[in-house]
This record gives structure tokens, C-alpha cells and sequence, in this order.
């Protein structure tokens, strides 16, 4: 299934999307809430009623269709948003291009830090602020949405515990964020402005098909999935879901270990290789010293397409504002 939230008149609803259309699944059974978070919360259960709106639709059932809506984030109002590192060679070539030996640690086990889970975004316009646009970046990232509540999971169960996937950036303000990291503290304020995710929430039987073989001495699903970033057209970044290094199932284990996790969690993957702007500028200035680097600007569109997932579109769209974080500094 493809579950997506849209609203109508300024009021969110939940719905299904199939071939092409969008069905309310609340109007198509009334015991499914008619919002994304009531309808996690309620687990398998409401999971397996939105299940069979779907083979009704399969087996030609005609329910209305939503005509004038408006796609916003498939979980609008996340529980928490966690951030993984799960992509080698994004992590090794990023410390290569600042000149660092890659960091043991990163083989060990997997890592996330929490976004701000109140600046999720869907299609669409992103409003920025004048700082936001001081190297400005996309972050080419898959997501998962939790589906059940569990704590103290293994890796070997966690994938059970996956109600969906869907696309992520996690849009990055560069200097903002790397001002504020030699404090050795964040990402803060280079990241807590928004995070994109949609353009809906894939149930993982819907990626059976692309189900591959997880990395040597890992546990989990892993999924061949492609992953490409456009802006403006330009195609400036591809990579594949399957060399993630760590699975999600290996990422939930870490952050179920003395903690709930909820349903409507999100969790990322971390950036896929040569899925930022930051990656891809410092290996063209390795390599070539008049290298012209790149960084997002206002009005430009990003899309971001993964195989089985969809097309995430968005507009960096400045907000009409002079007012500067990064002029408020003291002991200058």
C-alpha cells in the first residue's frame, strides 16, 4: 500500500493512494481514523482494515476519490524524528575530503542523533531564512516510520516493527551547522528548520520485490532500491539503498536499547554516497582546486526519486526576511 496524508480545506485527512488516485480510507471504512498518527496508533489491527481497502480497490470496488487536495507530509506529526549514519562511503569520503582518517568507531555500530520532529515537511514549498541559504544542502536519504510500540528490540525482530518507508532530505544549512559543531554540540540550528519527507508511506510488502542480500556479518532487510537527486532538472547525485552498511533493523535495535519506540517515529538512514552537496564539493576540490562549488539557492527544485518510493519534489523558497542568526555574535 501507498498511505498518504492530504489536506482539504485546511484539514488533514488519511487516505490510500492507488493508481493515481487518492481514496479517503476513513469514507472507505469507518473504523480507520482519518489521520496518519491515530491510524499508526492504532497498530496492526487498523492496519490490516486499511489492507483490505486496498484488495477491494484491486478487485475493481469503486469508493470516491479525492479531486482537490493538497499532499503534504505522509507523517505530518512524527512521535520523534531520528537521523541514522548508516552509509559508508558517505561517512569515509566526507573525512577523507577534510583530510581524517576514517573513524573505527563507524564499524562497530550504527549511530542517529533526533532532528526536530515539529519541522517535518511534504511536497512542496520549503520556507527558508536568509542563514538557511549559507550553503545551503540536500541529503538524499530513505526513512522508515515505526508501526508498533517496543522497546529492548534485536535486529533479528525490528524489521517487524517497520509500518512503512518513504523518501527523506534532510535539508542542511552548512554554515550554520558547522559553526555550531566546533562547539562539539549539534547538529542544532544547521538542521532543525525542516525536514522533507513523501511523497508517501510504503508498506515494506509493497518492496518485496527489490529485497537483496544484507552486507557480510549484518542482520536485517536490505532492499536494491536507486536513488537519485535532480535540482533544477540536472541530475547531481544516484546511489543505492542496498549499500547501506547498517540496516534499519541494526538501527532500531540501538535506539529501542532502554527506550520506547513509538509509532509515527520517523528514522532516516543517514545520506547514501555522494548524496550532499557537501560530499560531492569537497571531493571536486580534492581533486581539482578551481572546482565550482554548488550549494542550493532560492527558487531552486529538488526532487529526489528512489526506486518503489516515489518522487519527493521541493522549492527552497526564501522567506521575506532580513533578520540573521549568524549576525548575533558577542566578543567579536
Amino acid at each position: 500500500m501507498k498511505l498518504v496524508s492530504y489536506k482539504t480545506e485546511n484539514n488533514e485527512h488519511l487516505g490510500i493512494y492507488y493508481k493515481g488516485h487518492i481514496y479517503n480510507l476513513n469514507s472507505c471504512d469507518k473504523r480507520i481514523p482519518d489521520n496518519m498518527q491515530a491510524f499508526l496508533a492504532g497498530e496492526a489491527p487498523l492496519m490490516k482494515r486499511a489492507g483490505a481497502v486496498q484488495q477491494q480497490l484491486e478487485e475493481g470496488k469503486t469508493f470516491k476519490e479525492e479531486v482537490f487536495y493538497e499532499l503534504i507530509a505522509p507523517v505530518p506529526h512524527p512521535t520523534s524524528c531520528r537521523d541514522g549514519y548508516a552509509f559508508r562511503q558517505h561517512v569515509a569520503t566526507a573525512r577523507r575530503n577534510r583530510h581524517v582518517e576514517m573513524i573505527p568507531e563507524f564499524d562497530q555500530y550504527p549511530i542517529f542523533y533526533f532532528t526536530n520532529h515539529n519541522a517535518i515537511v511534504g511536497p512542496g514549498d520549503v520556507r527558508l531564512m536568509p542563514d538557511h541559504f549559507q550553503k545551503l544542502d540536500f541529503e538524499l536519504e530513505v526513512a522508515v516510520v515505526i508501526g508498533r510500540k517496543g522497546r529492548n528490540i534485536t535486529a533479528a525482530e525490528a524489521d517487524d516493527y517497520i509500518a512503512g518507508y518513504t523518501i527523506m532530505n534532510d535539508l542542511s544549512a552548512r554554515t550554520l551547522q558547522m559553526e555550531e559543531m566546533k562547539l562539539n554540540l549539534g547538529p542544532a540550528k544547521g538542521k532543525d528548520f525542516a525536514t522533507a519527507i513523501g511523497p508517501w508511506l510504503v508498506t515494506p510488502d509493497e518492496l518485496a520485490p527489490y529485497l537483496t542480500e544484507s552486507k557480510e556479518g549484518h542482520t536485517g532487510k536490505t532492499y536494491d532500491l536507486k536513488m537519485t537527486c535532480r535540482v533544477n532538472g540536472r541530475q547531481v547525485s544516484e546511489g543505492n539503498m542496498k549499500d547501506m552498511d547498517w540496516t534499519f533493523a541494526e538501527i532500531i535495535e540501538r535506539c529501542a536499547y532502554g527506550a520506547d519506540i513509538l509509532p509515527g517515529d520517523v528514522i532516516g538512514s543517514g545520506t547514501v554516497g555522494t548524496g550532499c552537496f557537501l560530499e560531492l564539493n569537497g571531493t571536486g576540490l580534492l581533486n581539482n582546486p578551481d572546482y565550482p562549488v554548488q550549494w542550493l539557492q532560492p527558487k531552486d527544485q529538488v526532487e529526489l526519486e528512489i526506486t518503489g518510493l516515489g518522487s519527493l519534489q521541493n522549492v527552497m523558497q526564501p522567506e521575506m526576511s532580513s533578520f540573521s542568526l549568524l549576525a548575533l555574535k558577542k566578543n567579536l
